[in-house]
């Protein structure tokens, strides 16, 4: 892989076909990190899958999208945030493994912009990640979010859990 020139933009309904490939991906990698199961994804239909593209469009939260530029605008990550009851919420944050890491920069770049858009909304920034999934957790840590002391059922396993982590904006 050359050296990554990565540009962060939100997504539109256009790039439905992308998004639902990320999304597949997402599954495929790294299935703990998600509420929703590579199967009940590949079940959708194209409107549902446009609806999702449109999240970038929305005035209630974001919907981001990491592309290589050198690699001719290739998707390599994404990110997401809405307005919960606790404030904004960070959800989908998904990097290809060949653009993980400090070096590529991909997940820096996505969260800044996220926490840009949470800064419009709130003092704080908050997300959900599975109790068993160390390297994600390692990974908001060295970026600033700290857990709450909340834990609340995995939506795709009641018996497993998610840890409530904030970050003061």
């Amino acid at each position: 892989m050359s050296t990554p020139n990565i540009a962060i933009r939100s997504t539109t309904e256009a790039d439905w076909l992308r998004v639902r490939a990320l999304r597949l991906e997402m599954l495929a990698d790294t299935p703990l990190a998600f509420g929703e199961t590579l199967a009940s994804a590949l079940e959708l239909d194209d409107g549902a899958w446009r609806a999702r593209a449109r999240r970038g469009e929305a005035p209630t939260g974001t919907a981001l999208v990491a592309t290589d530029e050198n690699a001719g605008a290739l998707w390599v990550g994404s990110m997401g945030g809405y307005l919960d009851s606790v404030g904004p919420m960070l959800v989908g944050v998904y990097v290809t493994p060949e653009y993980r890491g400090r070096a590529a920069g991909v997940t820096d770049l996505l969260l800044k912009a996220v926490e840009e858009w949470a800064r419009s909304e709130s003092d704080s920034l908050t997300l959900h990640v599975h109790s068993e999934n160390p390297r994600a957790i390692a990974a908001y840590t060295k970026r600033g979010y700290r857990p709450t002391g909340q834990l609340f059922p995995y939506i795709l396993n009641p018996h497993q859990h998610e840890l409530e982590m904030r970050k003061q904006l």
